[in-house]
Parts: C-alpha cells; sequence; structure tokens
C-alpha cells in the first residue's frame, strides 16, 4: 500500500466517528485505531484523606449498615442468587407471586430477578408462610442479598 493511500486512511478515521480501521490489500494489512484517551478520576487522591482525618466517624457508620442490611425477624432467609432487578410479579399487570402471609411450599415462584434481560424465577427453597418481603418491586438486588423471609 502506498504512502498516500496510507495518510488518506488515517485522516479518515481521525475526522471520522470510527475507532479503528482494518484494511487487507492482497498480502498486506493494515490497521489504525483512534488513540481515545480516556480521563482517569481526580478524586482517588483526596479520598485516603477523609478516611485518615475522620478515623472516629468510621467505626460509628460500620454497625448501622449492616443493622440496615440484616432482617432482625426470625425465620429462613430466602437470598438473591444474582444480581438483578428484582420483580414480585410475572407482568406489569399480573398479581403478585406472593404477599406477606401467603402459604409456600418449597419450589413455589416467589419472585423475578432480571439479569441481562433474562428472567429468572426464584423459588421457595422451604415451606412456610411469608412472614416478610424485604425488596421492593423494580428495585437492583446483589448477591445474597435477602429478599424474603418464610417461617
Amino acid at each position: 500500500m502506498d504512502l498516500r493511500k496510507l495518510k488518506t486512511l488515517i485522516d479518515l478515521v481521525a475526522e471520522s466517528g470510527i475507532a479503528e480501521l482494518e484494511v487487507t490489500e492482497g498480502e498486506g494489512k493494515v490497521r489504525i485505531v483512534k488513540n481515545q484517551q480516556v480521563a482517569a478520576p481526580v478524586s482517588y487522591a483526596p479520598a485516603p484523606a477523609p478516611v485518615v482525618a475522620a478515623p472516629a466517624a468510621t467505626p460509628a457508620a460500620a454497625p448501622a449498615a449492616p443493622a440496615a442490611t440484616e432482617p432482625v425477624v426470625s425465620g429462613h432467609i430466602v437470598k438473591a442468587p444474582m444480581v438483578g432487578t428484582f420483580y414480585r410479579a410475572p407482568n406489569p399487570s399480573a398479581p403478585p407471586f406472593v404477599e406477606v402471609g401467603a402459604s409456600v411450599k418449597e419450589g413455589d415462584s416467589l419472585c423475578i430477578i432480571e439479569a441481562m434481560k433474562l428472567l429468572n424465577e426464584i423459588e421457595a427453597d422451604k415451606t412456610g408462610v411469608i412472614k416478610e418481603i424485604l425488596v421492593e418491586n423494580g428495585e437492583p438486588v446483589e448477591f445474597g442479598q435477602p429478599l424474603f423471609v418464610i417461617a
């Protein structure tokens, strides 16, 4: 490939919205990649200073966080097996799978967790009565997050 063609291709990549161009001509191959600089967050440098300056605030906040995430009720806790979005019903116009006070058997559907555009039904792993629903409809959930309490 001659130098004029190569310069034209470089100019094309630089002026356009494409990030990469690969051209094969006979035995020769040219790959042009636009250098995309990503600005590093500036907040990393100041972050350690507040932690060191306020050591008393960290222990006070630590006990409050576990208390808020862990339910105080007793019973069997059904936890999220994956990260995703929690839905109580199979679709917006349908009634919820379960309500507080409903009896469930092992294998009954409790909710749906949507992960990567896939709807995953979460089933009861114990027979009992739904004592508490710990997540609101449409909220994101984390792996291992408590969802239901079955008594």
